[in-house]
């Protein structure tokens, strides 16, 4: 085949493939392979003629297409105008403009949610599932960052239970004046049947229906926009477990809760979630644990 006819070939090769067969066929027709030429013509002519078969490259066909779902702005029930139209008019000389913006949000709040340090796993009940000595070296480890971030703190929530409640006692003692509450319904438990199925870990169904429930009404409780009272952003700790985490993470930014358990979490590690005025949410870290040497690092 002459240098003229295999460019000729080359042009009907659509997108970016013409770059990548022009380049192979300038090489092969000048004998940079090494062959000779007309074993290079022969092996050019067969390769081209797979490539042409072959549908061009186009950024359309390599873009995922949509999925069609919207964003709800309004899924925390807090959306101030789905308020103020629920509501009866007390006067019909009100503006409805300015109630409107008296019962807009204005301030920002940033949870992070601390998962509970390594605990004793070989304890019976949860009041021997306390923390191991390098439970604790993390607790510290932990409270030291948070501290270092230098936020003002408004309260430090936690998990009843003792492995929680432990690392925020720890916690607690590197943010000094910051309010501890104790919280039931943030305890460990299995949210939702986690989709792809694990083999390892099986909870029956009314495990998923009790546990659940509870966790959805933490989820409710602790993770929505602030209050239209609130004049200033917040930052809360919540101190929890892996599972409520995972859950409130997949929720707040309304990707498929049965995907939480394709998450993994490190002991102490921090989850920090914002949640703007108008309802939009992002997640500024997911299971940060930088913080400490990799010697540290657990997740059990």
């Amino acid at each position: 085949m002459s240098y003229r006819k295999t460019l000729k070939l080359i042009c009907g090769v659509a997108g970016g493939s013409a770059v990548l067969v022009f380049a192979a066929a300038a090489a092969d027709y000048r004998g940079y392979s090494g062959e000779q030429r007309g074993e290079a013509a022969s092996r050019w002519s067969r390769f081209t003629v797979v490539r042409a078969a072959q549908p061009g490259w186009t950024p359309a066909s390599h873009t995922p297409a949509p999925t069609g779902h919207s964003w709800d702005f309004n899924w925390d029930k807090r959306d101030p105008s789905s308020l103020i139209n629920g509501k009866k008019k007390e006067s019909a000389t009100e503006d409805p403009s300015s109630e409107r913006d008296n019962g807009k949000p204005k301030a920002t709040r940033n949870i992070l949610l601390i998962r509970h340090s390594q605990y004793n796993l070989s304890g019976n009940s949860d009041k021997e599932r306390v923390l191991t000595p390098l439970g604790r070296e993390q607790a510290e480890l932990t409270g030291q960052r948070l501290a270092a971030l230098g936020f003002k703190y408004d309260v430090l929530i936690h998990s009843s239970m003792a492995r929680a409640t432990e690392t925020a006692n720890i916690i607690s003692n590197h943010l000094p004046g910051v309010e501890l509450v104790s919280c039931d319904l943030l305890r460990e438990g299995a949210p939702i049947e986690p989709v792809p199925p694990v083999t390892h870990w099986k909870p029956d169904a009314v495990q998923y229906h009790e546990d659940g429930a509870r966790i959805e009404a933490a989820f409710r409780r602790y993770i929505h926009r602030a209050d239209p009272k609130q004049k200033e952003d917040s930052y809360e700790i919540i101190v929890c477990h892996a599972n409520v985490i995972r859950y409130f993470v997949c929720r707040a930014l309304q990707f498929p809760p049965e995907g939480w358990l394709r998450m993994g979490l490190n002991n102490g590690s921090i989850t920090w979630l914002t949640i703007r005025p108008s309802g939009r949410v992002a997640l500024r870290m997911l299971g940060d644990a930088g913080f400490m040497p990799p010697d540290k690092l657990t997740r059990t």
